[in-house]
């Protein structure tokens, strides 16, 4: 069990449980005692209980927040070139497929979206200029 990290994080929301594992006790088991909680949207890193979270504690903690959130930018990115890709496909499927009575039960929907949409990004866009 010696590949193992020292540490474990218990993704959640906003951050994680973070966990010591311990291989190496003298029951040869596998164990995970809590040691903080840390928070990727304020920074926060709360040790559990009394405890007092050395330098290597935090250092690996703060790595793994820095981590976790250049993988959840990614994601996001991911997520909006997903929304790109449905939309092409919602075009095709309005224009080629979809009957009289589909089309009235999502047009009013979508038609707003995209105008909401629409009008976030001309914003922003002018505000970056």
């Amino acid at each position: 069990m010696s590949d193992l990290p020292d540490y474990f994080f218990r993704t959640r929301e906003n951050g994680a449980a973070v966990f010591r594992i311990d291989a190496e006790n003298r029951h040869r088991r596998l164990e995970m005692e809590q040691i903080a909680v840390a928070n990727i949207r304020n920074g926060e890193i709360k040790p559990q209980g009394d405890r007092v979270l050395s330098p290597e504690d935090l250092s690996a903690i703060r790595g793994w927040m820095a981590e976790r959130q250049a993988v959840l930018a990614r994601r996001d990115i991911d997520d909006i070139l997903r929304t790109v890709d449905h939309l092409n496909q919602t075009a095709h499927w309005a224009q080629s497929k979809a009957s009289d009575d589909e089309l009235d039960q999502v047009t009013d929907a979508l038609l707003l979206a995209m105008h909401d949409l629409r009008s976030v990004l001309v914003r922003r866009k002018a505000d970056r200029s």
